[in-house]
């Protein structure tokens, strides 16, 4: 637009508003513009914004060039006194949250989601890293409070900023320490936090950073509010169901008999777990004004409405409450993103930690030995517990008052979820002291430390040999081939990190959750009077793993028994659907409705977009939504609750469809999880099968090994399946230990 372009009156406009091509407006031109501009068009006051568009645009034009070299909007001055406020506003509402959890928890009758937010509450390094992202926030969200008194239309801060402002915000909040370059010094054992795997770019796959966007995400207004937060909102032209209703309609079981897999055993579940909580973990937000447990949207409360007909309602339940995950620092966009608090590899990190305060707290201080520290009170047969955790409260202790024991410690905080989970805790732990203690008598010279880092490379490596070798296979089935090509060598190119996605798609091992939990015998028989438990009385109980005969009871119930089948009429059993966690006479969680709600919470497209992110068809109506299910019934509920393919949540889309053959997954889901398990293996600098990284006398011995020589090495187990996570019956498919031995060490004397 030319200086003097006529108007419809035949008028010009002013100069303020046309100086936008050469870069030169200002706000007090752009104000005076406004007000000419509105006279000049006949524009109405307080509809302007609507019936002008032509505006629209100008004023767009005006936000860009405030931040590419137009004078300030706000000053310096301002900018630090908003930085102040905002801290001290996050620091208030930190120990008020923290504060009320503590009293809440400590209370006689102490709700479950007390004492659950209490112990999910970041610590440490993501605690830090949370509250600097918190502070960023905040000081964006006053910025904007007091723009928006002058410019209604502002909607994202970081447009009015100039980089040198955006560069004191990042240092004052905190946030641009995460972002400093890393002085990466050459070392044979990979980081605790994962720092420096990558040479290139060190944060990749480091713990406490964004989970990766595989597609843009996709919030309600654009930028934080999750889809869903308004309700009747349509999307696609149709408003998204309730969590809970759509956990009620397709998920809820509709027969009895449960359908169980006659290919997996309850050890193939068990690995499921053990992986995820080795990549992955959203941690809450800590940033809490209000109480969550008020049913009413207040970030970061988003909580779960339970629909009037539904039968948790008539016992004045009105929602299941959940907090939003924590953000992490984003220096160059307003877009809410979420923190991975652990690394992005296979590194065991559940056992070792993945902050250096956790992983040395989790080590025996007291020698030189490379040990990991254990129980001092108690011992399963002579071998060792986890220790336990020191601080109350304590979901445990209150599990069972008359005994009060607490819960276990362990590199990753959710170890005490369940029995079988801790079970897996105390094996890893034994197998890494036993290591530890074989390669001192080997090495004599050998320091504490070198003992440990060799003994936790070994622990990795292992993990990662099951892993490729020998549970993929287990899950990808026919499919593996296409989408899990064989290793080749490390890509510095390839980006480890966990993507957003992933996380709901490994989720798919909660359809593969049996709703009992068994303890067998030394000969496979009934344990004691109480050989089978519901799940539900196994959340943090570690007093049973403790007062009740240790983890070779719950090892062996493992192996016998099978997973539970993913059916499109059996999707998740009731156990984890409607008694998750019930502690202290509380009613369960929804686990389902909880996956669906979190996925909206990270602002993740539907269903379609990811089927065509893996090149798969996307279904247009029910008809070939059908085709892709094989299943008109189910099709025709998603359609009813959805309205279109286009809006189905991904979890809910990802474990509807039919698992692919000789697998345990769906076509869609098999795409997602290879496509991490490979970047995540071939962008590690330190995976096992590197040539650079182990011997080839070294890496033989790992491949020998198997979860079954593991159990053998550290149990009274005397017993044991070829392939542990395949469907076994006692006794024709087992073998003596002897068959089993341990990892041959030889390889690693100095």
């Amino acid at each position: 637009m030319e200086t003097g372009t006529p108007t419809p009156e035949g008028q010009t406009f002013p100069a303020a508003t046309l100086r936008i091509n050469d870069n030169q407006i200002n706000t007090t031109d752009f104000q005076e513009a406004t007000v000419t501009f509105m006279k000049l068009t006949r524009c109405p006051k307080m509809n302007w914004l609507l019936i002008c568009p032509v505006f629209l645009l100008l004023s767009e034009l005006a936000q860009t060039t405030s931040s590419q070299g137009g004078k300030n909007i706000l000053d310096d001055a301002e900018i630090l006194k908003y930085v102040k406020e905002a801290k001290n506003r996050v620091d208030a509402t930190y120990l008020k949250t923290r504060t009320n959890l503590n009293v809440r928890s400590k209370r006689e009758a102490a709700r479950l989601s007390d004492i659950m937010e209490f112990f999910k509450q970041a610590v440490g390094a993501t605690r830090n890293m949370v509250r600097s992202a918190d502070y960023l926030d905040a000081t964006r969200e006053i910025i904007l409070e007091n723009l928006k008194k002058i410019y209604p239309y502002a909607k994202n801060v970081t447009d009015f900023l100039t980089p040198q402002q955006n560069q004191i915000i990042s240092q004052l909040t905190g946030c641009a320490y995460q972002y400093l370059p890393k002085v990466c010094k050459p070392s044979p054992y990979r980081s605790i936090t994962g720092e420096c795997n990558n040479r290139k770019l060190a944060y990749l796959g480091a713990s406490n950073t964004a989970f990766k966007r595989l597609r843009k995400p996709q919030y309600e207004d654009g930028i934080s509010l999750p889809r869903g937060w308004t309700e009747n909102i349509p999307i696609n032209g149709f408003p998204l169901p309730s969590a809970r209703e759509v956990s009620n309609q397709v998920v809820k079981l509709s027969t009895e008999s449960l359908k169980l897999d006659d290919g997996r055993s309850l050890m193939f579940m068990q690995w499921g777990q053990w992986l995820t909580h080795d990549l992955d973990l959203a941690v809450g937000s800590p940033n809490q004004d209000v109480d969550c447990n008020s049913c009413i949207k207040n970030h970061p409360c988003f909580p779960i409405m339970i629909p009037p007909n539904d039968p948790r309602f008539i016992n004045g339940n009105k929602c299941f409450p959940m907090t939003r995950t924590a953000a992490v620092c984003s220096l160059t966009s307003d877009v809410r993103e979420q923190i991975n608090g652990v690394t992005s590899f296979i590194d065991a990190s559940q056992v070792y930690g993945s902050d250096m305060n956790a992983a040395t707290m989790l080590r025996n201080n007291t020698n030189q030995l490379g040990l990991l520290a254990v129980n001092q009170n108690f011992s399963d047969n002579g071998l060792p517990f986890l220790p336990f955790r020191g601080n109350a409260p304590d979901p445990c202790s209150r599990n069972n008052l008359s005994l009060g024991l607490p819960c276990f410690v362990a590199g990753d905080f959710r170890s005490n979820q369940q029995l079988m989970l801790m079970s897996f805790h105390a094996l890893f732990l034994r197998e890494h002291n036993r290591i530890a203690t074989k390669l001192r008598y080997l090495n004599q010279a050998w320091s504490g430390e070198k003992l440990y880092q060799e003994a936790r490379k070994i622990i990795i490596a292992l993990t990662q040999k099951i892993t490729y070798k020998n549970w993929l296979p287990l899950l990808l089935g026919d499919e593996m081939p296409k989408v899990m090509p064989t290793y080749k060598s490390y890509s510095e190119d390839e980006d480890p990190t966990v993507s957003n996605v992933f996380t709901f798609g490994f989720r798919m091992g909660h359809t593969t959750v049996q709703p009992f939990i068994y303890r067998l015998a030394e000969d496979y028989g009934a344990y004691h009077n109480e050989p089978v438990l519901s799940l539900s009385e196994t959340f943090f109980a570690s007093w049973r793993i403790v007062r009740q005969g240790g983890i070779d009871p719950l090892l062996r119930g493992m192996m016998v028994n099978k997973a539970k089948l993913n059916h499109p009429d059996q999707i998740m059993d009731d156990a984890l659907r409607e008694r998750l966690f019930p502690v202290v006479n509380q009613i369960g969680r929804d686990l389902a409705s909880l996956n669906i709600q979190r996925g909206r919470d990270h602002g993740l497209p539907g269903y379609n977009e990811w089927r065509r992110f893996c090149g798969l068809p996307a279904p247009r109506d029910v008809d070939e939504l059908a085709s892709v299910l094989k299943n008109s019934t189910l099709a025709q509920k998603l359609i009813d609750l959805y309205g279109t393919p286009e809006n189905i949540d991904i979890w809910i889309g990802g474990v509807s469809e039919p698992l692919v053959p000789n697998g345990n997954t769906g076509e869609l889901l098999s795409c997602l999880i290879a496509n991490q398990f490979r970047k995540g293996r071939d962008g590690d600098r330190y995976y096992y099968e590197n040539r650079s990284v182990f011997r080839s006398a070294q890496r033989r011995s790992i491949e020998s090994v198997t979860l079954a020589n593991i159990i053998c090495a550290n149990t009274k187990i005397k017993k044991v399946p070829e392939n542990v996570f395949k469907v076994n019956r006692f006794p024709e498919d087992f073998i003596s230990c002897s068959n089993f031995p341990e990892i041959n060490l030889n390889p690693w004397k100095a």
